[in-house]
C-alpha cells in the first residue's frame, strides 16, 4: 500500500477518508491533497460544506452538555473523527468532572493523534479503540473495559452512518449497539440528507462511489427509523441547527436554505 508514515502509523494517502475531509473542512491540518481536492469537489456541489461541518460539531457540543446535565457520566463515541478541541470529553467532563469516555474511530490518522483524546480529568477517564464501526462486538468488547454497561451510557454515532450503506447493515449496526445499552442510556445520531437537494445528493453520492467510498444520504423519515424502540427528547428528529439552540453555539449560517442535516437524542426505556 502506498502511504504515509505518521508517528509509525500507515496513513494510505491515495484516497480521501471522511475523518480526513471533516478535518480540512473545520481548517485542520491532518489532511492531505486527496482529501482537500475531494473536498473542494464537494464545495462545488454545496458551497455550505464547511457550514455543514460546522453546524455538526455544534451539536455535538449541545447534545453532549445536555446529556451531562442530565446524569449521564459514560460516553462512547464511535466514528470519533481527527481530533478537534473542545472534544467530546473535554464538554462532558466540564459538566460531570467523574465523565467517563470511550472514542473509537478506524483511521490510522486518528490513532496518531489519540493522546489529544486521552486528557481525562483526573476523576474521570478516557480511552481510545482502533476499530471498524462494521465490527460492534470488537467494540463493545473494548468498551467494557472503561464502561459500566450496567450504568446509563450515551452512545454517540455522529456524521457516521451516512457513510454506511443499507446493504453494510446500518440499522443492524445500530441495533445491536442499542441493544446492548443498559436501560436509561442514550442514543445520540446525525446524519446529513438529500431531502434539500436531490439532484446535489444524487452527485455527491456517485462521487464517493467512483472512490471507492459509500454516501447515504437518507431521508427524515428513513433517519427517524434508527431510532425505532427508543424515546425521542424534544423536538424529536430536527435540522441539526435547530436541535436545543438554547444550550449555546449556534453556527451562523449565510443564506435562507437550512444545512441538510437531521439530528436526534434518544432515550432507552
Amino acid at each position: 500500500m502506498t502511504g504515509h508514515e505518521t508517528q509509525g502509523i500507515e496513513i494510505d494517502t491515495t484516497k480521501p477518508h471522511p475523518a480526513r475531509m471533516y478535518d480540512w473542512f473545520l481548517g485542520g491540518k491532518d489532511n492531505y491533497p486527496v482529501d482537500e481536492e475531494m473536498a473542494r469537489q464537494l464545495l462545488a456541489l454545496d458551497a455550505r460544506g464547511r457550514d455543514m461541518a460546522r453546524v455538526n460539531r455544534a451539536f455535538m457540543h449541545r447534545a453532549t452538555r445536555w446529556l451531562a446535565e442530565n446524569g449521564i457520566r459514560q460516553f462512547l463515541d464511535i466514528g470519533t473523527g481527527i481530533p478537534t478541541e473542545p472534544n467530546l470529553h473535554q464538554i462532558a467532563q466540564r459538566t460531570a468532572p467523574d465523565a467517563r469516555i470511550v472514542y473509537c474511530d478506524n483511521d490510522p490518522i486518528v490513532l496518531a493523534h489519540a493522546a489529544a483524546l486521552l486528557r481525562s480529568t483526573p476523576q474521570g477517564a478516557t480511552e481510545y479503540i482502533q476499530a471498524d464501526a462494521r465490527k460492534p462486538e470488537t467494540i463493545l468488547e473494548a468498551a467494557g473495559q472503561v464502561l459500566d454497561f450496567d450504568k446509563p451510557i450515551a452512545l454517540s454515532l455522529l456524521a457516521l452512518l451516512h457513510f454506511l450503506d443499507d446493504g453494510d447493515g446500518a440499522a443492524e449496526l445500530v441495533d445491536r449497539l442499542v441493544e446492548r445499552l443498559p436501560s436509561g442510556s442514550y442514543l445520540v445520531l446525525s446524519h446529513t440528507t438529500g431531502d434539500f437537494d436531490p439532484e446535489g445528493a444524487a452527485q455527491a453520492s456517485a462521487m464517493y462511489r467512483a472512490r471507492g467510498m459509500t454516501l447515504r444520504l437518507r431521508s427524515h423519515a428513513e433517519i427517524t427509523t434508527f431510532f425505532d424502540g427508543l424515546e425521542l427528547v424534544e423536538p424529536g428528529v430536527s435540522l441539526s441547527a435547530d436541535w436545543h439552540p438554547e444550550l449555546g453555539e449556534v453556527i451562523e449560517v449565510p443564506g435562507d436554505g437550512p444545512i441538510p442535516g437531521y439530528a436526534g437524542v434518544a432515550r432507552k426505556a
